[in-house]
């Protein structure tokens, strides 16, 4: 498996914004330390993550290279709840955006909010979940579809109890803080990491979005990929 994957980044293909079929269907924000993605759907975007409180202002900043506005967006997920991927969830909702929560992630919802409340200049106020919608990775395909999205939520449990990761039936996967594939060689036996990539792969996806890390791309997506982008390179 390790050798189907290439790093995407440096001199070869960032892609920033990810183009299928002539249309962008991910872009990929990088305002602070955590890599946050919108996913065009019908209906509105998709916001998946944010990154720490008090980045509001660098968060415009990266939407409107994309000329996104806030009202743009219709929903934000969080992949899982610790600080460094919802700090800007409160003010977001504020401002009209719909917080979906996986019914596997409720009980972490507030997880965060010691951390912040150690540093006042954040000013972050807790997540109201009584305005989220709560859903199950069953039937985060309906809703989704809704939305103009083809894909579904899956419980990665593997780095926190609440993870879960986004699979696009395009292909693309964001799959937050969970472990690159390449380290499960690292472990002698780590039995929740495994099952994890067995899952995402069992949805044959052809990118990979990490939270902390390059993106994977399977050496087979790359000619199509790059010739979405640029043409025919060969």
């Amino acid at each position: 498996m390790k050798d189907l994957w290439k790093t995407v980044g440096g001199n070869n293909f960032p892609p920033f914004l990810l183009l299928l079929r002539g249309i962008f269907v991910v872009s990929k924000l990088k305002y602070g330390n955590t890599n946050t993605f919108l996913v065009r759907g019908e209906s509105g975007y998709l916001l998946v993550d944010t990154d720490y409180a008090g980045t509001l202002p660098a968060f415009y900043g990266a939407i409107k290279k994309y000329n996104i506005k806030v009202s743009d967006i219709s929903h934000i997920l969080a992949t899982h709840y610790h600080p460094d991927h919802i700090g800007l969830v409160s003010e977001l909702m504020k401002q009209g955006v719909k917080l979906l929560v996986i019914d596997t992630q409720c009980s972490n919802v507030h997880y965060s909010d010691v951390i912040f409340s150690r540093d006042k200049r954040f000013n972050y106020e807790p997540i109201d979940e009584e305005g989220a919608i709560v859903i199950s990775c069953k039937e985060s395909r309906g809703f989704l579809k809704d939305m103009g999205i083809s894909g579904e939520i899956l419980s990665t449990m593997s780095h926190s109890e609440d993870s879960i990761s986004l699979v696009l039936d395009n292909g693309v996967c964001i799959v937050g803080d969970l472990e690159p594939v390449e380290y499960l060689g690292a472990y002698e036996e780590n039995v929740k990491l495994k099952a994890d990539w067995e899952l995402v792969m069992s949805y044959n996806p052809k990118i990979i979005y990490y939270a902390h890390a390059n993106e994977k791309i399977l050496c087979e997506f790359k000619k199509t990929w790059t010739s979405d982008l640029f043409g025919d390179v060969s």
